[in-house]
């Protein structure tokens, strides 16, 4: 009734499955969070955060081996649309760090992530206290 498959199935293995090299989950994270750590860093030098561009270099030279190259150039972006950039950015590699279990990376995400929301508060509305009610 029906007609056998005559074809090899696009589920089949290929036969040479093992020519080309192979990368863990781990260092496929690696690499996917490197990269989110480097546009990261290209937003923070545009910004002109010495210290926070520092301590992002620093992580992505220990997960690449090697330090990166700092962004050199600038854009026109106004500083609110860089600051929202780095925020998606810093959101990105926190989702990565978290995933990896990298602590480090994890905890600088976070505070990028905080200094650059305060930096879109603030300059989306100056008129609001910088201190939270009740706080110390």
């Amino acid at each position: 009734m029906y007609e056998p498959i005559r074809t090899k199935s696009v589920h089949t293995p290929a036969d040479h499955a093992d020519d080309f090299p192979h990368r863990s989950r781990e260092e496929e994270l690696d690499i996917q969070l490197a990269g989110h750590l480097a546009a990261l860093l290209a937003v923070t030098d545009e910004l002109d955060l010495g210290v926070a561009g520092d301590r992002i270099a620093e992580q992505v030279a220990r997960l690449r081996g090697a330090p990166p190259a700092r962004h050199a150039g600038r854009t026109d972006a106004p500083a609110l649309t860089l600051h929202r950039r780095a925020h998606a950015l810093a959101g990105r590699a926190l989702v990565v760090a978290a995933s990896r279990a990298d602590t480090a990376v994890a905890i600088l995400a976070a505070e990028r992530m905080d200094a650059h929301a305060a930096a879109v508060d603030a300059a989306t509305c100056p008129a609001a206290p910088s201190r939270l009610v009740g706080a110390l």
